[in-house]
Order: C-alpha cells, then structure tokens, then sequence
C-alpha cells in the first residue's frame, strides 16, 4: 500500500507572538485530507508542524515513515496559513527540498501554493493542489500509482511543470538520494481549470485524528490554561464580498455541514477524546436561517454539550432572538464578529455589509444571554482618517467586549483592495509573522503609527475589562485572590502610562507614510498581547 508522510509549515514556534501564547490545534485542513485519502486504499502518516522545534524534525520524519508521497498540505482552516506569512513560506521551501533529496513524489496544497504556485514548483515541488485539494489529491494519487492513466492536463485543481517526467519512485532502502536532474530548458509551467468545490462536505470523513498526538496537545493547555480545547468547522468558504478578504480556496463559495452531522462528530469528540472546549474555526457560521436552532436542538438531543468559540457576523446574530438563544443553549461561550471599523464610512469602502448599529446590537443581545463577545479590528484601509480609528475605539469603549484582536489592512492577491494597492506594494508583500503589522502599502499612517496604536488599543481595553471583572468581586472581599490584587496593579501601570502612549500616537499620527518599517525587537508583554485565537 503506497504510503503518504502528510505535513503543513505552519510551526508555531516560527510565530513568537503566537507561541507565547500557546494555544495550539492540530492541521485540521490536513486531517481530512489524511482521512479522504485513507477511505482510498492509502495508507496515512502526519507530521504535524504546530508543536515542532523546526523543519529538522519534518527531515527526521521523511527518514522515520520512508513515504512514496510527501505532502505538504496546509491547514485551510488556520486563518494564518491564508496571510502566506514570509517565515511560514520559507519553512515550507526547505521542506519541499527535503522530500525532493529523499527521493519522495513532493505534493504541496494551500492557499500560498495556490497563489503562488509557480514559485513551489520553482522550488522543487512536483505538484501543487489548486483551491480545494482534496479530490484531486486522490486522483493524482491515482495516476501516480498506475490505477489509473488519466493525463496530468485533465485532473482539475493542477498545477505542474509540463515536459518533467514524475513517476511513483518505489524500492527505496531509505536512502538519500541526489534529487533528479532538471530539464536543460526553462520548463513550462501548467494550471489546469479549478475544480468544483465538494458540495456535499456531510459525505466527507470525519479528520483523522488518530495521526494527531493527542495526549501532547492536551497537556499544553492544562498546564497553560487549565482547560482542553480542540478544533472543528461545520463550513467551508464565505460568500460575502469584503473586498480585503483572500479567498484563493473556496472564493465566495459557501458549503455547509447538516447540524446533525456536525453534532455526530462532537459527541464522538466528546465520548472519545473529553475536551473541555471545542473551537469552530469556520470563516462564518450559523449562516443558513434556522440552522442555529436546528445545531442547539441536536445538541440537546444527543447530549453532546461541549462549551465553544465561534466566527460570525453582526448582521447574522440581530437576525433572530432564537438564533442567540440557539448559540446560548448548544453551548457558545465566545463568539468572535468581524466588527472591523466603528466608522460606517470604512465599512462601506470594504464593502463589509454590515451596520455600526448592529455590530452595537449584536454585542447586547449576546451578553444578555451570558455569551461572551470577541472583536475583530482592522485598521489602515484606505481612506481612514484619525477621527475613523477614534470611532472605533469608542465602539470598543461603548460595547465593551471581552475581547479584542488588531490587524492591519493586508492586500492578499485575488481581492479587490489587492488590486486597488498593487502599483502601490513594494518587494515585501507579505508579514513575516502574526505580530508584523507592517503597512505594505501607501497607507493613512506609518507601520509605526499603527504598532503604537496597538499598544493603546491594548492597554486602554485591558485597563476597562479589568476594572469590570474587579468590581465584581470587590463587593464580597473574602472572594479576593492573588490574582485580583495583580489585576489591580496592572491596571494603575496601564493607566498610569497610557497618557504617555496617546503622546506618543499623536506625535506618530504627523510623520508622513515612507515605506515599511522593520519588526522592532518586541518585549515578552507585547508577545503575550490577546490574538483572535486568544479566548478559551
């Protein structure tokens, strides 16, 4: 049975901002890839980049499993794999010419290979999976391993050199060999016409989580936070227009799981595995009308409750009383909305759909049914103005939630904004790494400025939200820990330096826009900062 090493570049250890917080998931993209190929006669192995030292042990894995296949197929359900971070893409470079000098058939899948596929193949790849990746996948597998003879031009979803000869290269011992010769001439560089989207993802196997180490992953959170949390997605893709979104998988394609079918695999998560959490890292969910409550009245039935984070929209949660009540009674204890701006003129420009007012009610209508509410902020869109940012921190001050996470507008190819701020985009095209926040293009402000107001943002919303959960407990003394007396000193140094970093945003916001700054070298305060990941 041909043997397939299954890996992703993502490694957390790369993100230092992402990896002091430490709140690792598995590849859950790559999981169900490892699992479609399984029910195909493969056999699956998974190196799992997410709690690696570096890209040595994914050599130690190429020589461990001894596949016919490696393929690197990236977690489309990580939000970071789709910003194409610098670091992650060189990971995933050495990575290709480790499986090349080992003499493996080298597969790469994701939303940068799919973007960039001809700078994979440059590097040595021999494929590259367009878009979704599954189904083609196992018909290049296919062809690869003599079941079938169907030409490389007519598998959709394909991307490769025309002219090189790849064959399945069998009867190994494990030994290194040199990586074979390239043609003399440039070779032609082939993208086959995308293939459809699975419609029907109910047909799909659950993720093959027993590649996964599990027992690993759950020790990292109860040391560090004390409760297990795992991954799961009832969707695939996003049909809505915000014109900075990159949607080089699904585009504005939208699939979604049948709440009973979703609530099968939670309570096989739940009986099998006990986490104590589970995130639902779906780009929207809850779309369909109805589906909300259909989700909570499964839950109940099958008794599968298992407390959760979610992504969705303001405009969805105002839709329905019982929509909210749906999520309060499957368990939601989070729910994160793309909030963005609190100016309505920004929204407007990103083509957002959404409301000020809604993104106001939504917040409401959750906590009055105890569920807790996540922002998303972006700032740097063309056009924004100082008074467009202090509308939105008078949003976060207004609705107060429970968390928050900034970004910097990002222009990622295939999006409208990308084509607006293309002439305008130097050689760095891409952050280096979650905490980057560098203003790639001609921006409102400086890539300092908005470091800097990140500190703000920060430090105002911590001083709030801690001075909120204080005023709880100070009316009942005897519920006084250590904890509230360190929130309590926190929050007089944040206050007390505040004033100095609004000076020093005010002197920033004067200084015109010249380029990209470098990564300042960033304190272990600033790397522990919140991220849309951030909640449990």
């Amino acid at each position: 049975m041909p043997k397939v090493l299954f890996g992703q570049s993502y490694y957390l250890k790369f993100d230092p901002k992402l990896w002091a917080a430490m709140q690792p998931y598995p590849p859950l993209g790559t999981l169900y890839a490892a699992s479609f190929i399984r029910e195909r006669g493969y056999q699956a192995a998974l190196f799992d980049a997410m709690l690696a030292e570096s890209e040595e042990e994914w050599a130690a894995a190429l020589d461990r499993e001894r596949p016919d296949f490696a393929v690197i197929y990236e977690d489309n359900f990580n939000y970071l794999s789709k910003m194409c971070l610098l670091r992650m893409r060189q990971a995933a470079f050495t990575m290709i010419g480790m499986a090349r000098q080992r003499g493996c058939v080298t597969i790469m899948c994701g939303s940068d290979a799919t973007d960039h596929a001809e700078q994979y193949l440059k590097q040595g790849a021999d494929f590259v999976l367009l878009g979704e990746g599954e189904v083609t996948l196992a018909e290049l597998l296919d062809r690869l391993t003599g079941r079938t003879e169907t030409p490389f031009g007519e598998i959709l979803g394909l991307a490769y050199k025309e002219g090189e000869t790849v064959a399945l290269r069998a009867g190994r011992q494990g030994e290194i060999s040199p990586p074979p010769p390239l043609p003399p001439s440039p070779p032609l560089f082939r993208r086959n016409a995308r293939r459809p989207d699975i419609k029907d993802v109910d047909t799909l196997p659950f993720p093959a989580w027993d590649l996964v180490d599990v027992d690993r992953y759950r020790k990292i959170w109860l040391e560090r936070h004390g409760f297990y949390s795992m991954n799961m997605v009832t969707t695939r893709g996003c049909p809505y227009h915000c014109n900075w979104c990159a949607k080089p998988i699904w585009g504005q394609r939208y699939n979604s799981r049948s709440p009973e079918n979703v609530v099968t695999e939670l309570k096989w998560l739940k009986e099998t595995y006990r986490p104590d959490h589970v995130w639902f890292a779906d780009d929207i969910m809850g779309l369909k009308p109805g589906w909300w409550q259909r989700f909570a009245d499964q839950v109940e039935q099958q008794e599968a409750l298992v407390p959760f984070k979610c992504l969705s929209r303001a405009d969805l949660v105002v839709r329905s009383d019982k929509d909210v009540d749906g999520l309060r009674r499957a368990g939601c204890n989070i729910l994160w909305m793309g909030a963005e701006s609190g100016s309505q003129k920004i929204l407007n420009a990103m083509e957002k759909g959404t409301k000020v007012e809604q993104i106001v009610e939504a917040t409401r209508r959750l906590h009055a049914a105890g569920i807790r509410v996540g922002f998303f902020l972006q700032f740097g869109y063309p056009g924004e103005t100082r008074q467009d940012i202090e509308r939105t921190l008078q949003m976060v001050r207004d609705c107060l939630p429970d968390d928050v996470g900034m970004s910097v507008s990002y222009a990622l190819p295939g999006t409208k904004f990308y084509e607006n701020v293309r002439l305008q985009l130097g050689e760095k095209q891409n952050w280096l790494d979650s905490a980057d926040l560098a203003m790639m293009y001609n921006g409102p402000f400086t890539t300092v400025f908005y470091r800097q107001l990140h500190v703000v943002l920060h430090k105002e919303f911590r001083s709030r939200r801690g001075w909120v959960s204080l005023r709880r407990v100070l009316p009942h003394p005897w519920q006084l820990r250590p904890a509230h007396l360190r929130e309590a000193v926190a929050i007089v140094y944040r206050l007390g330096t505040l004033p100095l970093e609004r000076a020093k945003l005010d002197r920033l916001a004067r200084i015109p826009h010249q380029g990209v700054a470098p990564m300042p070298h960033m304190s272990l305060e600033e790397a522990a900062r919140p991220t849309p990941q951030s909640e449990g």
